[in-house]
């Protein structure tokens, strides 16, 4: 099998608002669909980051049940060009960095958490190339 892409990415959350307000507001991502009480979806390049309230998920009656606990983590990918101002556009937002890592061949990222407690990072392009 050839895949191309992880299409979508799922975070489990408990407050709608509270995920718009930061996946959109704060890093940008455009909404793509809500249904109240249940998800919210966001563009993120040319994948999807869904955000349910698992209460809702893991009794799925037409999808298959899902749902999660816990600290779930999620790498976003930016362009090498804009690591180092995507990081500045984040502190500036009063996101907290909460570690900073080097790898090989000189990229570093950066971790960082949502509201509620996921463990989000920010990547350059090229670090698993």
């Amino acid at each position: 099998m050839e895949y191309s892409q992880i299409k979508e990415t799922c975070l489990y959350i408990h407050d709608l608002d509270k995920a718009a307000s930061f996946y959109h507001n704060i890093l940008g991502m455009p909404v793509i669909s809500t249904e109240e009480g249940r998800h919210i979806f966001f563009r993120c390049g040319s994948s999807v980051l869904l955000c349910f309230i698992p209460e809702k998920t893991k009794n799925e009656k037409v999808l298959p049940p899902h749902f999660a606990k816990g600290k779930q983590h999620i790498a976003f990918e930016v362009a090498s060009e804009v690591y180092h101002s995507t990081k500045e556009s984040l502190l500036q937002k009063g996101i907290t960095i909460t570690h900073e890592q080097s790898w090989k061949d000189g990229l570093e990222s950066f971790y960082f958490e949502d509201p509620f407690g996921h463990v989000l990072e920010i990547v350059p392009k090229g670090i698993w190339e």
